[in-house]
């Protein structure tokens, strides 16, 4: 009997360990990897290059929680102040010009603490661009 309880809180605590899995970070070199292929089009604009897109895309998968977003987040500003002639705008743009919502904000003036990495901020953003091309649409005759 007690060689059967002991197999059985065995057999139930191994099963406890396969179902929960712990908690893996994004970590600064696997975002640094992800984008490093951006760098000629973040420094020269144009159109980002396949494996750039292919990098964006890998980095959302590597950022499902806000948590891990807002990780990102700061490793991406970290990595953006390694190179003084990053453009903003190409920066900015990447994540649409690769058809990819990542829910990070790739820019040097991001509050990476803000509710969901960013998230909000892009939200305001777009609400307020918006407003803008509607209020520009509207012009009377």
């Amino acid at each position: 009997m007690k060689g059967g309880v002991v197999i059985a809180v065995m057999v139930v605590v191994a099963v406890i360990a396969a179902v929960v899995q712990p908690g893996y970070a994004v970590t600064c070199g696997q975002v640094e990897t992800s984008l490093a292929p951006c760098i000629p089009y973040l420094t020269g604009g144009g159109n980002p290059p396949t494996p750039c897109c292919n990098g964006v895309q890998n980095l959302k998968a590597l950022t499902p929680s806000t948590t891990d977003r807002r990780d990102a987040c700061r490793c991406v500003k970290a990595a953006a102040s390694k190179f003084q002639n990053i453009k903003e705008d190409a920066a900015s743009a990447l994540p649409d010009k690769c058809g990819v919502q990542i829910g990070i904000p790739i820019s040097m003036s991001t509050n990476c603490d803000h509710k969901e990495g960013g998230r909000e901020i892009m939200k305001k953003k777009n609400k307020e661009e918006e407003v803008w091309r509607l209020a520009n649409l509207s012009t009377p005759s």
